[in-house]
């Protein structure tokens, strides 16, 4: 088990990418401590894991609310004592023309997006400096990267995210702090259940080579850090 002694968090844990990488971790041993808003799904992966053998601490958790971050922080540090790996897979999507986006839409987005991460970071990154070591992994995707069409406030939260995030990177890399950035192309998840625009999901990603990605960022070893990885459908290449 090449993760056993390692403390994983991911917030995003109770569905999609966040989830399947949950079970990757535990079947490598990792301790895991699982962060999502929606606590009955949370709960049904905890006792799933546990079952396997995984060490799990729980906590429903609104990243958009940094009360409810410091929370979910300290439970990590009472549990474990430290946080390894941080993995922010939560996030909204709105996708639509711009003409008929609305402000609310817009707002909820940076504040899902790129506030929630921001309030996780600003918990974990004081823990990871005095451990001196650290690694953080989010999801800008694809359109955090390059633009697309009826997607104007979506990609506007992911580009933010990006920047935030390399940003971090130059600051705390000296701390001992990496940071790797997925770009990943549509993955066939949850996130399009609530999207109108048509789309071709039997050929997107699945969530299980979504979640690969996540957990080759996590476990390279040494001192290298992936900084940045970009993986697309075969249909769907840049």
């Amino acid at each position: 088990m090449e993760m056993a002694g390692t403390v994983v968090m991911i917030v995003g844990a109770g569905r999609g990418i966040g989830r399947a990488a949950a079970e990757m971790f535990a079947d490598a041993g990792a301790d895991l401590v699982l962060a999502s808003r929606n606590e009955a799904e949370l709960s049904e992966l905890e006792w799933k894991l546990e079952r396997k053998g995984a060490s799990v601490a729980s906590v429903p958790t609104d990243a958009t609310d940094a009360a409810s971050v410091t929370r979910l922080v300290a439970e990590a540090e009472r549990r474990f004592g430290r946080i390894d790996t941080l993995i922010y897979a939560a996030g909204i999507g709105v996708l639509k023309p711009f003409a008929e986006t609305t402000e609310e839409e817009f707002q909820r987005l940076m504040l899902t997006n790129v506030g929630g991460a921001f309030n996780i970071c600003k918990a974990v990154l004081p823990l990871m400096e005095k451990q001196k070591h650290g690694r953080i992994i989010a999801l800008p995707g694809i359109l955090g990267r390059a633009p697309m069409a009826q997607a104007a406030a979506y990609c506007a939260s992911k580009y933010a995210l990006t920047g935030m995030l390399k940003s971090i990177a130059l600051e705390y890399k000296r701390a001992g702090v990496g940071v790797s950035l997925l770009h990943l192309g549509g993955v066939n998840s949850t996130f399009w259940d609530s999207i109108t625009m048509r789309v071709q999901r039997d050929k997107m990603l699945t969530v299980t080579a979504a979640a690969r990605a996540v957990f080759f960022a996590a476990t390279q070893e040494g001192e290298g850090v992936l900084n940045e990885i970009v993986l697309q459908p075969e249909s769907h290449q840049l």
